[in-house]
């Protein structure tokens, strides 16, 4: 299995996130494989992000999406009862 390291890619250069591999020779190429994880956010993303977040539970809520659920807490109970394994007693 490969040796894996992480670092960030800006430009053409590589930054690394952590202690950089130690058993590389810096004169001898090698070949690497680049995986893009996640496109970092903007910051006008990050920020944008919450609110986002909060008028899209704000337009579920008023959505009125459940109406006859009128014991939440009992249908929460209900929903999370254990039931008897297959095979077994009790």
């Amino acid at each position: 299995m490969p040796n894996a390291y992480r670092a960030v890619l800006r430009g053409n250069h590589l930054e690394w996130l952590e202690d950089p591999p130690t058993d590389l020779d810096s004169g001898r190429p090698v070949i690497i494989a680049v995986s893009i994880l996640e496109e970092p956010a903007s910051p006008t993303q990050r920020a944008t992000r919450g609110q986002e977040m909060v008028d899209a539970l704000e337009k579920l809520a008023a959505s009125n999406a459940l109406p006859d659920l009128t014991d939440p807490e009992g249908w929460q109970r209900e929903a999370r009862q254990d039931r008897t394994l297959p095979g077994r007693d009790a």
